[in-house]
């Protein structure tokens, strides 16, 4: 009799929802007991991205490494603001030809996004229109556009509106759009809220706290902020689909008040709970987890240069290769599953903020 009710209670105790996870779900299994190089589903793609897919890319400096890898590995990624075609190849990266789909330079912050968006179709005009740096002038929000200043203001917003242009066809065609959120801080004007990519008064302009203030969103602004700008994108483009995803790039330098360590985790914390959230809410909304497989404990810091902050060109391929997995029988490069690598010349990114903190001596 006690041996029956013995059996009958590990039965019971044996139909629980953990008895039958699989490995992928159990750390020990799918992280401790497994190679760092040899992970295995970590990313199931919500839809499918065929070869006639038209894919535009945005985000921090990391993004430029996904836009390279997705051209590189046959599919329909969208240049729309491209080099003048008596440009010199060699100089088109150091003017931000080729960089993104168009010519924004990085976008940090989905409230940065969110302008872009609204100052393309005129529902947002900034108050402050250029900066003043040597004998020229800079567009506030692409202050690194090109190795030189515009010679003036009308040449500056000359350069402005053909951009414009370019991102509000972005906005229109585009399939996919994959956006890589790199950080929760930024700067902010207090007249209007305008958001820079970077401080201004460190690569051009002039600081003055009664202009400018420090910002570090939080997860409900950068929630908001986000559904603004699909609910928006939607509206004109309603079959538009997204693959969100964090940079496994820590912050440089932070105006917190947190160890810079401390601050970096917050910002990819928050942001990936975010992108987390809507694509567990919408069917149109992708995560792709590169922040976990370049950041997490599973790679052992063996991703990152020695700085551990940038990462290498090894580590690029490493998690572009859990996307081609997925998305490889939907490109004409499936025939021949051979991912082609980032080379070194390729992995050489366009960041602002690493500029910066050049220019301040933090780097």
């Amino acid at each position: 009799m006690g041996i029956a009710q013995t059996d009958s209670a590990n039965a019971e105790l044996g139909s629980h929802p953990y008895s039958a996870l699989p490995d992928r779900a159990i750390w020990r299994k799918a992280v401790a007991e497994t190679h760092a190089l040899r992970l295995e589903n970590l990313y199931k793609k919500k839809f499918d991205i065929s070869p006639q897919t038209t894919i535009a890319t945005a985000g921090s400096c990391f993004a430029q490494h996904v836009a390279t890898s997705l051209k590189k590995n046959g599919f329909a990624f969208r240049d729309f603001e491209p080099a003048p075609s008596l440009f010199p190849p060699q100089q088109a990266k150091s003017y931000n030809y080729g960089v993104y789909s168009a010519r924004y330079c990085n976008i940090y912050s989905a409230r940065q996004l969110l302008q872009t968006f609204d100052r393309a179709f005129g529902r947002f005009a900034p108050a402050e229109q250029a900066w003043r740096k040597g004998d020229g002038v800079v567009d506030p929000f692409r202050p690194l556009l090109e190795p030189e200043p515009f010679s003036s203001v009308a040449e500056l917003e000359r350069s402005r509106q053909s951009h414009y242009a370019a991102v509000r066809d972005l906005f229109t065609k585009t399939d996919v759009f994959v956006f890589t959120l790199g950080m929760t801080e930024a700067w902010i004007a207090k007249s209007d809220g305008a958001v820079f990519p970077l401080c201004p008064g460190t690569v051009a302009g002039r600081f003055n706290e009664s202009d400018y203030e420090f910002k570090n969103f939080n997860y409900f602004e950068i929630f908001e902020d986000l559904v603004a700008i699909i609910t928006r994108w939607r509206e004109i483009n309603a079959n538009i689909k997204f693959v969100f995803t964090v940079s496994p790039v820590p912050l440089t330098a932070t105006k917190s008040d947190d160890h810079v360590l401390a601050a970096s985790l917050y910002s990819k914390s928050v942001l990936r709970a975010v992108a987390g959230h809507l694509s567990n809410e919408a069917d149109f909304v992708d995560y792709f987890p590169s922040y976990e497989i370049i950041a997490a404990p599973s790679g052992r810091g063996i991703f990152y240069d020695p700085n551990l902050r940038t990462v290498t060109p090894a580590g690029v391929d490493y998690v572009m290769s859990h996307f081609f997995k997925q998305h490889s029988d939907d490109t004409p490069a499936a025939a021949t599953t051979v991912i082609r690598p980032i080379e070194i010349g390729d992995h050489e990114i366009v960041c602002e903020e690493m500029m910066q903190a050049q220019e301040l001596g933090y780097a």
